[in-house]
């Protein structure tokens, strides 16, 4: 357990050790790691000799360091932990330290791509129900590979940013129209960060999933349902998604994950080799889901039908390389019931059903001014809880 104050015992003790970027006061953007109420100072830490990182550390994204590989990662971790539960350490760590309430946060990265999955079977199936009544709910190729598509990585954007309703075509009995989005909604989602680059042409396997993917944050891909309904055929989602995709300040590293491991749904048919991934494992993490500060939903991610690893082997297995900061999303997470969806679509039911929050207001969308904050937890080593924070975004009227 760590000596900084407050930090023993809670879910962001030395056992979590989440990276992001913060600055503060007039000093430029720099990389931290979170113990407890407080961020290190890893630039501060790297100048002084007390980690080495190659000054990787002392960039002002994770990129840099991200790329030195799973090695660096843990070695760097390592350091970390002697510096933070040590004594002999305290007097040179304590100017490093930040109280949390006096830093700003920023984005803890330069996403490179961004890819998006559809993974849960839950999900996919509501929605094929939804948007394609009287028809299957699943497409035939959806157990046979992990549905993506290529979101826009310039729209990604950190915790707190204010998303902007957007505009696009709808559809209406008259024919389609131009306008604000009316049926504007969330998707909660669990994003995972490229470390390790590789080349082009080769391919990572299910089993080089550590080697290669850095960490986890939360994600939230918010969708304006009536223009995805009108344009995602043939081609999919395009400007529903594009708009903005909000990702937690602080970024997870597999290692605080170890302890969360559980077995993943049996898929049936069985998947080809190239997907085969023994053991076949799913990360047992919990989110809840805030509407206006309404808990609606607590979409479990064991139950994904296809694992990170196995979305990872497919993006890769045509040849197409990843870079440091590539970032790749699990899809919508959503459970049985009703209240362990995550999406609004879901929850209301294509709009049909609304809900009604603690502050009596009902909804079915989302509407100006309203907040959406999903937040995560995951079991730790002994019992700890390791804390994934929070990705939050308020919905601001659309700029015509």
């Amino acid at each position: 357990m760590s000596w900084v104050e407050g930090a023993a015992g809670s879910s962001y003790d030395t056992h979590n050790l989440p990276y992001g970027v913060f600055t503060h006061g007039d000093a430029p953007a720099r990389i931290g790691v979170r113990i407890g109420e407080f961020v290190l100072d890893l630039d501060g830490a790297e100048a002084a000799g007390l980690i080495l990182a190659g000054g990787a550390l002392r960039a002002p994204s994770l990129n840099e360091f991200m790329a030195l590989g799973h090695a660096q990662w843990s070695a760097v971790r390592k350091r970390i932990v002697e510096l933070l539960t040590d004594p002999a350490h305290r007097a040179v760590v304590t100017p490093l330290l930040h109280p949390l309430a006096e830093v700003t946060l920023r984005m803890p990265f330069e996403v490179g791509d961004y890819v998006d999955f559809y993974s849960s079977e839950q999900h996919a199936s509501n929605v094929g129900q939804i948007f394609r009544p009287g028809e299957p709910p699943l497409l035939p190729n959806w157990k046979h590979l992990p549905i993506g598509y290529h979101g826009r990585a310039g729209t990604v954007v950190a915790s707190g940013t204010p998303i902007v309703r957007p505009c696009g075509q709808r559809s209406t009995p008259d024919g389609p129209v131009y306008g604000p989005s009316v049926r504007l909604d969330i998707e909660a989602e669990v994003g995972f960060v490229v470390g390790l680059p590789s080349a082009l042409g080769d391919r990572v396997s299910v089993e080089d999933f550590s080697e290669y993917v850095f960490g986890v944050v939360l994600l939230n891909d918010w969708s304006a349902r009536d223009l995805q309904a009108w344009e995602y055929r043939p081609l999919g989602p395009f400007l529903g998604k594009s708009f903005a995709t909000s990702i937690s300040p602080w970024v997870v590293p597999l290692d605080a994950l170890a302890h969360a491991w559980v077995p993943a749904p049996v898929q049936d048919p069985p998947v080809l080799d190239y997907l085969r991934d023994e053991p076949h494992l799913g990360l047992d993490l919990r989110l809840a889901v805030d509407w206006n500060g309404s808990r609606v939903s607590e979409p479990p991610f064991a139950g994904m039908y296809w694992t990170p690893a196995q979305q990872l082997a497919h993006l890769t297995v045509n040849g197409a390389s990843v870079r440091s900061g590539d970032l790749y999303a699990s899809g919508t997470v959503s459970g049985v019931r009703r209240d362990q969806v995550g999406s609004f679509l879901e929850l209301t039911w294509g709009g049909g059903e609304p809900v009604t929050l603690a502050d009596g207001t009902v909804r079915t969308f989302l509407e100006d001014g309203d907040t959406v904050t999903i937040t995560a937890t995951a079991a730790g080593a002994d019992g700890r809880t390791v804390s994934l924070g929070e990705v939050t975004g308020t919905v601001v009227p659309a700029r015509r």
